[in-house]
């Protein structure tokens, strides 16, 4: 396994829409173990392959605590929303700092293949549900500030630019 490079907004893969997987071999199980491993060291709860730098639909997710949660969703699709909006302060691994409210449906029912290219179906909430909405814009090329209102989509850029100002500062002092 090795660990993948974590591409930053507004990096154009990250706005590029994901093809979906035809070919389900070691390939696309190396590089679904590899996101795993990148996910957990980042940390992150989910990861999408564009974030990587591989334009193919597949997303690797894990919620619980103790890590024992992974899934794995190829070519997944939402296949209904609930009604009720749930506000959940949402960040991004590539928009590492960023933290930003975003309305979604507070459950969703969605329709995945495995690794090996079998269909399955589950119904997420909560934390979960977030999850897999916000990985599966990525797939579509979004990124969750474009959720937001265009005067709070640039005010979320400014505090992005003066997050990545203030760490590369700090890395020059510790040279």
């Amino acid at each position: 396994m090795a660990l993948l490079n974590i591409l930053q907004y507004p990096h154009p893969t990250l706005a590029a829409k994901a093809a979906p997987v035809t070919e389900f071999n070691d390939d696309l199980k190396t590089l679904a173990a590899d996101m795993l491993e990148t996910m957990y060291a980042a940390p992150g709860v989910g990861l999408a392959a564009n974030q990587v730098n591989v334009l193919r639909r597949i997303v690797v997710l894990d919620v619980s605590e103790d890590k024992s949660g992974q899934m794995v969703l190829v070519n997944p699709e939402i296949l209904s929303s609930g009604e009720e909006l749930v506000d959940h302060e949402e960040g991004c691994l590539s928009l590492k700092g960023l933290y930003e409210h975003v309305k979604r449906p507070s459950a969703v029912k969605v329709r995945a293949q495995d690794l090996d290219g079998n269909l399955f179906e589950f119904d997420a909430e909560g934390l979960l549900a977030v999850c897999v909405q916000h990985e599966l814009d990525h797939l579509d090329g979004k990124v969750f500030i474009d959720h937001l209102s265009r005067m709070k989509k640039e005010r979320a850029r400014m505090k992005l630019l003066k997050i990545r100002r203030k760490r590369e500062h700090e890395r020059e002092e510790e040279a």
